[in-house]
């Protein structure tokens, strides 16, 4: 099932949390949905949900708008919100087959939705203990089970793995990306290796407005070039002397030498291959000995600070 994002607002007092943004997630796709704290990511989730209504602009699911038919709408979602509500003096089960109940599955289908999420969330060992006797990490499995226990066809995921340990976040990893082929997923995370290891697209917001949407392939490429090639000259060339003649390169657009050792410098370059001979050809001309010469690519935590720290 779809969801279409358009011209969404939601203004509280006179700031604006989320400014006019619109946005498409297709069935069995996986969003990562980035921001820094206060940049609009919950409040865009809890729209979604049905939870908070926008000033104006809508957000249609399947092609039924949460205007006029979020009850419909809810049934649909399964939604996992940041600070994970739980009834803590409720049992594991006891408070699944509740969620249950509230969800609309079948009394008889109840046990078998039971025993499924479980296995699937990892709480066999948990499953008989109060919710408020549990560590973060099984609280926020707990979570996970009542957003999945209706099987629905959407899945709202906001730091689905926050108290997680690295164990853990790798096998709920796979859950979502097993999840991701047959439903929509829309995951809200800090982790920015487990974007890039889950998810089909990067969506990132910032003050309200989306700053870059698309793969974490594309966003690379669009900022500076993808990368630079990190270069280590042998001797004592002036390092003065060096700079300027790797900036006389057609190919080269940056050249930015090394703290660490003067003669490193971080070469970007509008064709990596190219530069990359260029680099070759001149350092055979000038007899120089090149040690070193490594593609480096952007880093995704590059690309999310220059977009959100303007």
């Amino acid at each position: 099932m779809d969801i279409k994002v358009e011209n969404l607002t939601k203004i509280y007092g006179t700031e604006k949390a989320v400014d006019s943004i619109s946005f498409n997630v297709k069935p069995g796709e996986i969003l990562g949905f980035l921001g820094p704290n206060g940049a609009g990511k919950s409040t865009t989730m809890k729209i979604i949900t049905c939870f908070m209504a926008p000033n104006s602009g809508d957000v249609k699911i399947g092609g039924h708008s949460i205007n006029n038919n979020s009850k419909d709408i809810k049934r649909k979602i399964g939604y996992l919100p940041e600070n994970n509500p739980l009834y803590l003096d409720m049992p594991v089960l006891e408070y699944l087959s509740f969620v249950a109940e509230l969800q609309g599955v079948e009394k008889d289908k109840i046990q078998e939705k039971l025993v499924e999420m479980v296995m699937l969330c990892g709480l066999e060992e948990e499953k008989h203990k109060k919710i408020g006797e549990l560590s973060k990490g099984y609280r926020q499995r707990v979570g996970l089970a009542q957003a999945m226990i209706h099987d629905p066809e959407i899945l709202i995921l906001d730091e689905p793995t926050s108290g997680l340990d690295p164990n853990q976040i790798i096998e709920i990893r796979k859950l979502i990306k097993e999840l991701g082929r047959h439903k929509t997923v829309i995951l809200s995370t800090h982790i920015l290796p487990e974007v890039e290891a889950t998810c089909d697209r990067i969506l990132i917001i910032n003050k309200g407005k989306i700053v870059a949407d698309g793969t974490s392939e594309s966003l690379r490429k669009q900022a500076q070039g993808g990368g630079f090639i990190r270069i280590k000259i042998d001797g004592e060339e002036d390092t003065d002397k060096l700079f300027s003649s790797f900036m006389d390169l057609k190919s080269v657009t940056k050249v930015d030498p090394s703290k660490e050792d003067k003669y490193v410098f971080n070469i970007t370059g509008g064709d990596g291959l190219t530069t990359q001979k260029e680099i070759f050809k001149l350092c055979v001309k000038k007899k120089w000995t090149l040690l070193e010469m490594t593609p480096v690519e952007t880093k995704l935590e590059d690309i999310f600070k220059e977009l959100t720290t303007n």
